[in-house]
């Protein structure tokens, strides 16, 4: 019970810094779970990532009960995705019961604006990470490239472009 309490509590820490998404869980997840607890490897970090944005549902709840289940089976994944959401809960229900009443302070303004801009600096930085380790060789440059172009230029889905992306990657792999 001790470890899935610290799954709950590591992974509300996770979860209460998170904002902007799933992409800016990245970095807090990597220095909560690989590097404080060791629980698992940045390599297995990134593949629970990766497996989360092609599954439905939220990206981190998705990783955090990947990480989870691999501490400490079915009970650590219920307990890391629960303390993935406690924080978002809480938040929630905050902003519900008093935000009306400070939307339009400026001070509360101008924090959503910083917000926003450590939003985009935390999606940099994981993406940062991404590439990394990602691209090893030049046919791992090239997928990266061809679906950046693809991404930018065209309205295909995501998910399309994951599935040609690890269709090729195995296929060159062999």
């Amino acid at each position: 019970m001790i470890k899935n309490l610290d799954l709950f509590i590591t992974f509300s820490k996770v979860g209460a810094f998170t904002f902007g998404g799933g992409y800016s869980m990245l970095p807090i997840l990597k220095k909560e779970v690989v590097e404080n607890k060791k629980w698992i490897s940045e390599n297995e970090m990134l593949d629970y990532y990766a497996l989360s944005q092609c599954m439905p549902g939220i990206i981190s709840i998705n990783t955090s009960i990947f990480i989870g289940f691999k501490c400490n089976g079915i009970l650590g994944g219920i307990f890391s995705a629960l303390g993935a959401v406690a924080p978002s809960i809480l938040i929630i229900l905050a902003i519900c019961l008093f935000m009306q009443n400070f939307m339009d302070y400026e001070v509360v303004q101008t924090a959503f604006k910083g917000i926003r801009i450590v939003v985009s600096a935390l999606i940099l930085n994981a993406t940062y990470s991404l590439f990394k380790i990602g691209v090893i060789d030049m046919t791992t440059l090239g997928i990266f490239v061809a679906s950046l172009f693809i991404l930018f230029l065209f309205d295909i889905s995501p998910i399309l472009i994951v599935l040609i992306a690890t269709t090729i990657g195995v296929v060159l792999s062999r």
